[in-house]
């Protein structure tokens, strides 16, 4: 069986140390054995464990969500349909998002094109940005927050 410190599965994985103690501490993956001088002891396991956990955030589930697909990937638990459900309203989330984003962008652009580009020049641009706040539409979106 192969075993790795945590360095070697973050270079495996192609993910920070930190990252992989967040997902020991939000649950999603279990803690590994430790070896004898206390460091932590990954298996094969673990690194597919990680690579699912990984593919999922590249598809933007939150943590909840992946925490949810875990379980229903167990074979004793899988339900194809709870799966379906799941992933249809994320990308349902994902369609609101696109629509805000290309919203947002328009808004951008259309600052942008009204640029002089003059060094002394009024800019639409800074305009843009001192406007009274925006709708809740236009705020940050959630998968724009800093992510482990």
């Amino acid at each position: 069986m192969l075993r790795m410190t945590i360095g070697t599965l973050a270079a495996a994985s192609g993910v920070k140390v930190t990252t992989i103690r967040y997902y020991e501490r939000a649950g999603l993956m279990p803690a590994p054995p430790r070896t004898t001088g206390g460091q932590r002891d990954y298996t094969r396991e673990h690194h597919q464990l990680l690579q699912f956990i990984c593919k999922a955030r590249e598809l933007d589930f939150s943590i909840d969500e992946i925490r949810t697909l875990l379980v229903l990937s167990n074979t004793a638990q899988m339900s194809c349909r709870e799966v379906q459900h799941l992933a249809g309203a994320h990308v349902e989330r994902l369609r609101h998002r696109i629509a805000i984003l290309v919203k947002l962008e328009a808004r951008l652009t259309g600052a942008i094109a009204q640029c002089s580009g003059d060094q002394n020049s009024h800019c639409p641009v800074l305009n843009l940005l001192s406007l009274p706040s925006a709708p809740v539409e236009n705020k940050p979106l959630e998968s724009d927050k800093l992510r482990q």
